[in-house]
């Protein structure tokens, strides 16, 4: 079995940036810069099989490059309790778009439908039974964060190795985007 995501991953110098935020918040598991990335699209566990269905159906997949930019920081919460720190992503009608073509490519592929609203952003930390004062502090602390837009020109299909020393991201495949046509 294969657990499989597909995303974004980050330029090293957003990835620099981010992690200079990265401190300062008791009881945060920050995630590594190396994994700091957008998420399209959870997949799961698959079998081998569906898992080369998949990579079949991304790779006939045709949508523009684009830029993005990131736009200041916020929490997941649920029931007053802060589960996630996380860098959101600036409104982008081409990365609606390449959402919504990866989810119909999937749909192909008989995956069911992701049943959650796409809500693009960077995972910087979890956090356990953590209530929200600290974590609404260390946000109005690092409110000025404003990084530069960087171009997307890839998505990639990643496999997720859960282990004791944490998570560990594997880039199974690139995936090009069409350059951007200058008019």
């Amino acid at each position: 079995m294969k657990r499989l995501f597909v995303g974004i991953g980050l330029p090293q110098a957003i990835r620099d940036r981010l992690s200079t935020l990265q401190s300062g918040l008791s009881g945060a598991r920050w995630v590594a810069p190396e994994n700091l990335h957008i998420t399209l699209r959870f997949i799961g566990d698959v079998d081998e099989g569906m898992a080369e269905d998949i990579g079949l159906a991304l790779e006939g997949l045709e949508a523009p490059s684009f830029t993005l930019a990131l736009e200041g920081l916020g929490a997941f919460e649920s029931r007053g309790w802060v589960r996630s720190i996380w860098a959101g992503v600036g409104r982008s009608d081409p990365l609606a778009f390449l959402h919504a073509k990866i989810a119909s490519a999937l749909l192909r592929t008989e995956l069911p439908p992701d049943g959650r609203k796409f809500t693009p952003h960077i995972t910087l930390a979890r956090l356990k039974k953590a209530k929200g004062g600290p974590a609404l502090s260390y946000l109005e602390t690092h409110d000025g964060f404003a990084p530069v837009p960087f171009a997307v020109e890839h998505f990639t299909l990643f496999r997720s190795h859960l282990g004791r020393g944490g998570v560990h991201y594997e880039n199974l495949a690139d995936y090009r985007l069409t350059p951007e046509l200058v008019q």
